[in-house]
């Protein structure tokens, strides 16, 4: 039986009914393959419960209008080993903008997930996130008066700097219901992946990860993506437009007299007599 198959545990009725026409050619209602199932024993692993629903906030209009971005840690290939998976999801129509996982909730998550956003679907007006260090500073809010009187900022995050020479605004959610519409793709994607990633044989980030971008983002925004009620406002990014001198970490150093400058605790000299003593933004590799 189909569903006895290994790489298919755990998998929850609804899913498989999307696995049997696309993998094997077998439409079937679900109440069908429900009443079939479960005579033959089997019980979904993740029921439909009667609950009371909570008001939920309507979607925006707009297709980049708003897009949701969070980190999930998950035993995405079974076993006990967690992987956090970064994703954005744009609030109007549900459409996956963005996947890519790594070993721990990082900045180099989010910024590839923005990459993606930009690069496929265009330059979103603002990015919805919680109040992690990575998009935050913790000293936000916290300036005295007379510091604030004074004049005194603080700087933003490479995150935050990032998505400003975006033009995107960045606002911050107090709860984890305030972001719902990613919390949902999270239940969604930690019930379905790691059966596809088990049909698949992939058991390796980098698999997961050229998986996730190049074939199941579609596959997703196809099965769950609504219509928009309006016209998207993504702004299309220009071929001169260059995403891996944005969404990279930055520093700046001046130099002394000397020509040098110091960077980790390690000295550098400038050895071009012309070179401006002012250092322009360094990018660091990840």
């Amino acid at each position: 039986m189909i569903y006895s198959r290994p790489e298919l545990s755990g998998v929850n009725f609804l899913h498989f009914k999307d696995i049997l026409l696309a993998d094997f050619g077998i439409r079937i209602s679900y109440s069908a393959l429900s009443s079939i199932l479960k005579n033959a024993g089997f019980e979904s692993p993740k029921k439909k419960k009667i609950r009371h629903r909570t008001h939920r906030r309507k979607r925006k209009p707009h297709p980049g209008q708003l897009i949701q971005i969070d980190a999930t840690p998950y035993e995405w290939f079974g076993g006990t080993i967690r992987y956090a998976l970064h994703g954005a999801i744009d609030d109007a129509t549900g459409q996956v903008v963005g996947l890519f996982m790594t070993q721990n909730e990082c900045l180099y998550g989010y910024l590839e997930t923005m990459r993606q956003c930009c690069s496929d679907f265009g330059i979103p007006q603002t990015v919805y996130s919680d109040n992690h260090t990575i998009f935050r500073s913790p000293k936000t809010d916290k300036l005295s008066v007379d510091e604030l009187s004074a004049g005194k900022t603080l700087h933003l995050t490479q995150f935050g700097r990032s998505l400003h020479e975006l033009g995107i605004d960045l606002i911050f959610a107090k709860t984890p219901q305030a972001k719902g519409r990613i919390e949902r793709l999270w239940a969604t994607l930690q019930s379905r992946l790691p059966v596809e990633f088990a049909k698949r044989g992939i058991t390796t980030v980098s698999e997961a990860n050229r998986f996730l971008e190049t074939e199941y983002r579609k596959l997703f925004n196809q099965r769950f993506a609504v219509e928009p009620e309006a016209e998207s406002i993504f702004v299309p990014a220009t071929k001169d437009l260059n995403l891996d001198s944005i969404l990279c970490v930055k520093h700046t150093r001046k130099t002394d007299a000397a020509g040098t400058f110091s960077f980790k605790n390690r000295c550098f000299q400038i050895l071009d007599e012309g070179f401006p003593s002012s250092m322009p933004a360094v990018r660091l590799p990840f």
